[in-house]
């Protein structure tokens, strides 16, 4: 692989830390990246569907999952983790990630892993291939397609540093604070770095130096490398080797921190868990000049590694290995963003025209489009346009519902309200007011407990009992007037309809053989209309491709309510209607119609 990153990469971040990725998407606005490169969180605790960022001077929503696997399977692009987990879950995190699959690189933050596991974690990443990017690192870097997390510092110090578009030298370290130094001394005495990576000051770390190093060997972007090892370890040496047996051609200028430990009398750790020398070899001052003996460019101090840097890139580009590179045009993040109120994912009006998902309402209104008022339901309701067969399954449940006579509470109301002279729009809502558990509401818990057993494998006998040890009256079966003898029209055009045009309806094969147990033992205990509607509302969304989980967001978010709503309010517009038309006074109950039965209150 010659490339870790590109502009179309993105991650998954898990632990969400929101100062951490909104610098992630300053960065990919700032660059003009296409798409936000993090496509999804994991936050655990979290019961947000979504959390907001900052793009620019807008804000975008990027969706939060539980879990690792939740969040591969819904972004599966997503081919890089970026572990902000503690030290404590760190580990975890990794290794389910590296059995999940489908994740090219892993980047650990966390320092203070156990050494063993840490070293069975950077193992199992070797042997399925996956770059570990640290444990204990601030990430990686390829300038002008994708950054981790808090490396380069604030947009700022990243324009400044040049690591807004790609230079020519690759950088890899151990240490996040001196990879930032050295991008700004690479910046001002060179053109930058075409890649970079922090290997983490961790003993044992995922990806060693020469991992990179030999990445970006083979990455045409790299004309030459620099290293900047510490005191402790023997990972320089593989460097050494490669330069030796012709592996790295391009040129490295590298120096190893910590040369000053030889003027102690006994070891000293510098700062990373990893930077203590336990033998000779791992001085500092033994690998630079072993480093130096094979051609390497090492200076003689830190302080002369900018001289060196700018004779390299100078004598690169003075024989045209280096070439001039054209500034590209970059973004500004304002200094000031506001953070929206509300949010709209199903219409815009902004612009010369308003949109219904995407489609201009010129493109949707008029007869000659196509679009009825079923497909405007499935796009405004459900963000997709439905198929024919559901887009008129849809209508047919509007018409079924529209009307059921004068005397249902909703219609009841409706017309006592506009008798006492309000008007239409108080009308209607008086009649809505009425729809719920005992009228109207029947359609949602039908689909909800009939799905709930059949997704469970009951019987109908097991449902049966199930719902009378709950104590609860099973939805969308029984009607007052209705029977087996007697059945109502409505419902069997909707299962006429549904058997023709439907690819399948389980959920409503199951539920006639849930009937055939309630009518052997009341004739009128039949699947009505809420629960046909119900039950064949599920039938259609597993048909139109729907997971379990999303038709249970639709249930319990009274969608299927939803349709007796809009259907009903047709009817009750009528009555309301009429009322106006006829003239019809005041109403008052007949008090012959009330049992009055008032004692005496008593004195307390």
């Amino acid at each position: 692989m010659a490339q870790l990153y590109t502009r179309d990469t993105q991650a998954i971040f898990w632990n969400n830390n929101a100062s951490a990725i909104q610098r992630m998407l300053d960065y990919d606005y700032t660059i003009k990246r296409q798409k936000p490169s993090v496509a999804a969180i994991v936050a655990p605790t979290s019961n947000s569907k979504f959390d907001k960022f900052f793009y620019g001077p807008d804000e975008i929503m990027i969706p939060l999952y539980r879990n690792t696997t939740e969040a591969k399977s819904a972004q599966p692009q997503a081919d890089v983790l970026l572990n902000f987990a503690s030290f404590r879950t760190a580990y975890d995190v990794t290794m389910e990630a590296l059995e999940l699959g489908g994740f090219t690189s892993i980047m650990v933050t966390a320092e203070g892993i156990p050494e063993r596991l840490a070293r069975k974690m950077n193992a199992t990443g070797r042997e399925k291939n996956v770059t570990i990017i640290g444990p204990a690192t601030v990430g990686a870097i390829a300038p002008g397609a994708f950054k981790i997390a808090n490396i380069g510092g604030t947009i700022e110090n990243i324009v400044q540093s040049k690591l807004h578009r790609a230079g020519s030298c690759g950088l890899v370290t151990r240490s996040g604070g001196l990879f930032n130094e050295l991008s700004n001394i690479i910046a001002i005495n060179a053109d930058g770095i075409a890649e970079g990576v922090a290997i983490g000051g961790d003993r044992f770390v995922g990806s060693v130096f020469i991992d990179n190093l030999l990445r970006m060997e083979a990455n045409p972007e790299v004309k030459y490398m620099l290293l900047l090892g510490e005191v402790g370890g023997t990972e320089e040496y593989k460097v050494i080797e490669a330069v030796k047996s012709g592996k790295i051609k391009k040129p490295i200028i590298a120096w190893c921190i910590g040369t000053i430990a030889k003027y102690y009398d006994s070891g000293v750790q510098f700062g990373h868990a990893g930077a203590s020398a336990n033998g000779d070899m791992e001085t500092a001052e033994a690998k630079n000049r072993a480093m130096k003996e094979v051609g390497i460019h090492v200076p003689a101090s830190f302080n002369d590694l900018p001289e060196i840097i700018s004779a390299l890139y100078h004598e690169l580009h003075a024989e045209g290995t280096i070439k001039d590179i054209i500034e590209p045009s970059m973004n500004v993040c304002p200094s000031v963003r506001k953070s929206k109120q509300f949010i709209c994912t199903i219409s815009d009006d902004r612009g010369d025209e308003a949109h219904y998902c995407g489609y201009p309402i010129s493109s949707v209104a008029t007869p000659d489009t196509g679009f009825t008022i079923g497909d405007v339901m499935s796009i405004l309701w459900f963000k997709k346009r439905y198929p024919r067969w559901a887009v008129d399954f849809l209508e047919t449940v509007l018409k079924t519902v529209a009307d059921h006579g004068p005397a249902v509470s909703g219609a009841h109301n409706a017309k006592v309200t506009a008798r006492a002279g309000k008007d239409v729009i108080s009308s209607l809502i008086s009649g809505l007011l009425t729809i719920g558990p005992r009228f109207g509401g029947a359609i949602d818990d039908a689909a909800k407990y009939f799905k709930y057993a059949s997704d469970n494998g009951m019987s109908p006998n097991d449902f049966l009992n199930h719902m009378k040890k709950e104590g609860i009256p099973i939805p969308g079966i029984g009607h007052r007037i209705k029977s087996l003898k007697n059945p109502d029209l409505r419902v069997e055009g909707l299962k006429k309809f549904a058997k023709a045009n439907f690819p399948s309806t389980p959920l409503l094969d199951y539920a006639l053989t849930v009937e055939q147990l309630t009518t052997s033992k009341k004739e009128n205990l039949i699947l009505n209309v809420d629960g046909t509607i119900g039950i064949l509302m599920v039938d259609m969304w597993r048909s139109l491709g729907y997971k379990d989980e999303e038709i249970d967001v639709f249930i319990n978010a009274g969608a299927l309510n939803a349709f007796f709503i809009l259907g009903r309010s047709i009817g009750f517009i009528g009555h309301i209607l009429d009322e106006k038309r006829l003239a019809m006074p005041m109403y008052r109950h007949p008090m012959d119609d009330i049992l009055y039965d008032v004692k005496l209150a008593e004195n307390l």
